[in-house]
Parts: structure tokens; C-alpha cells; sequence
């Protein structure tokens, strides 16, 4: 989930088509990626599952003027407003779309189809009603930088000093996603029309939950004892709470910006 949502290129190059700084067939050419095809059904007026490229252009005259993203967990509603149906949904998919100027979301249902290593994966977006509500749990672009940093070296001490990463990738990971923000901080992780500051947090957050998936897939690293393996994810959950945070708060960078102004 943290390494790119689904959600947040559909956010992120939805707003930069609603401004204006990239062109329709750009915009779906960058939402849909590596998948074979993404629809959207429950759109107002249409009976029938439609292409992006409409239900872009449908949503933009419904009144929608930006997108923010959800990523929710269990008993973390981050970024939705309700109601219940369509958190529920949201929560489900584990990611959403909300957007603004107008009442509606968009959660993604995916399938796939194929063998191993060559998968046909479609997107259907299912379009629902929601409340005009601020979304729960977003910090602003600065609150999650610094958010960020002091998860990431609070958990490095205390996983260092368990020996819980023995083999050293927990602390080589965090190393790596603080010489990224410097080394990277121009790449285009975002669509145009993003803040600097997005993209840098955006980056580091993405790098941040790699080495948690990492370190979750390679079971307990050096951790023995009961008692070190729970303080080994007593480190981690924070981390990965903290990393959705900011990923959320750097896609949502745009419509907060805009709305300031």
C-alpha cells in the first residue's frame, strides 16, 4: 500500500488535469500505469461502468474542483469524512478518492486475471456519495515531515538496540530514506502543479514503508525472545502509521494549497 496507492495517482494527476497542466489522454496514461484498464461505475447519469476519460470530464462538470486521498485502516479512518457505507468500502480496499466542490468518492475494486508474472489486472472505481466533512487525520505537509523523522529514528534506536535486525537491513533502510530526501528530492514522484515539499515527503514516506514491509516480510529478524519480538512491532506500528499519514498529507498537498489561497 505505501509503495504508490492507486488513489494517489488518481488524485494527483486528476488535479493536475483539473488545473489545467497536463492533458486528458496524459492524465489516464499516468492514473492507469502498468494495469490494463480502469472504469468507473455509479456515476451520476450513466447506467453502465464508463472510461476515465469520461468520468473525468463527468466529474469536473458535477462541480468536483480536486481530489484528496484516503488510506484507512482498522481503527484508523485517515482521510475519510463518511458515512459509514462508504468508509466501510473504503476501508475495505484499504484506499479511496474523496473529492471536493462536489460530494462524491471513489474506491477502487481490483481484479486480476493470468498467470504468475503475467496478470491482467483491471480497476473498477465505484462511485458513492459522501460528507462534506473535513477528512479525519491529515497533517499539514510540515507536521508530517517532522512526523516522519522522529518515527523513523525513534524506532532505529529501539530496533538497533533489540539486535531485532541482525542482519542490518532495518537501519541500512532508514539511512537510505533520509539520503533519498536529499539525493531525490526533485524526482517527479507527483503529478505537475504538486509543492516540492509534497514530493520530498512524499518520497521519503514511500521509502519508509518499504523497509517496514521489508522488515514485517522477514518475519522477526534477530529477535529471539517473546518479548523482543513484541517490542519489535511495538517500533513498527507507529512507523507504519506515520508514513500513511504523510503519504496522505503529500497527496492532498494540492487541494489544501489551493484552498489557502
Amino acid at each position: 500500500m505505501l509503495s504508490e496507492p492507486r488513489s494517489g495517482r488518481l488524485a494527483a494527476w486528476g488535479n493536475a488535469l483539473l488545473a489545467g497542466l497536463v492533458s486528458p489522454d496524459d492524465a489516464v496514461h499516468a492514473i492507469v500505469g502498468d494495469d490494463a484498464v480502469h472504469r468507473v461505475e455509479g456515476l451520476p447519469g450513466e447506467t453502465a461502468p464508463v472510461g476515465l476519460t469520461l468520468a473525468l470530464g463527468r466529474l469536473r462538470g458535477l462541480g468536483v474542483t480536486g481530489f484528496r486521498v484516503a488510506l484507512p485502516a482498522p481503527g484508523h479512518p485517515l482521510g475519510l469524512s463518511g458515512p459509514p457505507a462508504f468508509n466501510a468500502r473504503a476501508l475495505e480496499a484499504e484506499e479511496a478518492v474523496v473529492a471536493t466542490g462536489a460530494a462524491y468518492g471513489l474506491v477502487p475494486e481490483v481484479h486480476e486475471a493470468g498467470p504468475a508474472g503475467d496478470a491482467h489486472v483491471e480497476v473498477v472505481w465505484h462511485c458513492l456519495p459522501v460528507r462534506d466533512a473535513p477528512p479525519a487525520d491529515v497533517p499539514s505537509l510540515g507536521e508530517a515531515e517532522r512526523e516522519l523523522a522522529e518515527a523513523l529514528r525513534d524506532a532505529t534506536e529501539t530496533l538497533t538496540r533489540l539486535d531485532v535486525a541482525a542482519s542490518g537491513p532495518m537501519a541500512e533502510a532508514a539511512l537510505d530514506a533520509y539520503r533519498a530526501r536529499a539525493r531525490r528530492g526533485a524526482a517527479e514522484t507527483l503529478a505537475p502543479g504538486y509543492p516540492p515539499r509534497a514530493v520530498r515527503v512524499l518520497e521519503l514516506a514511500q521509502r519508509i514503508g518499504l523497509l517496514i514491509s521489508v522488515a514485517y516480510e522477514n518475519g522477526h529478524g534477530g529477535a529471539v525472545s517473546a518479548s523482543e519480538m513484541a517490542a519489535r512491532g511495538e517500533a513498527l506500528r507507529p512507523v507504519e502509521r506515520v508514513a500513511r499519514r504523510a503519504q496522505v498529507a503529500a497527496y492532498n498537498a494540492y487541494v489544501e494549497e489551493r484552498e489557502r489561497s
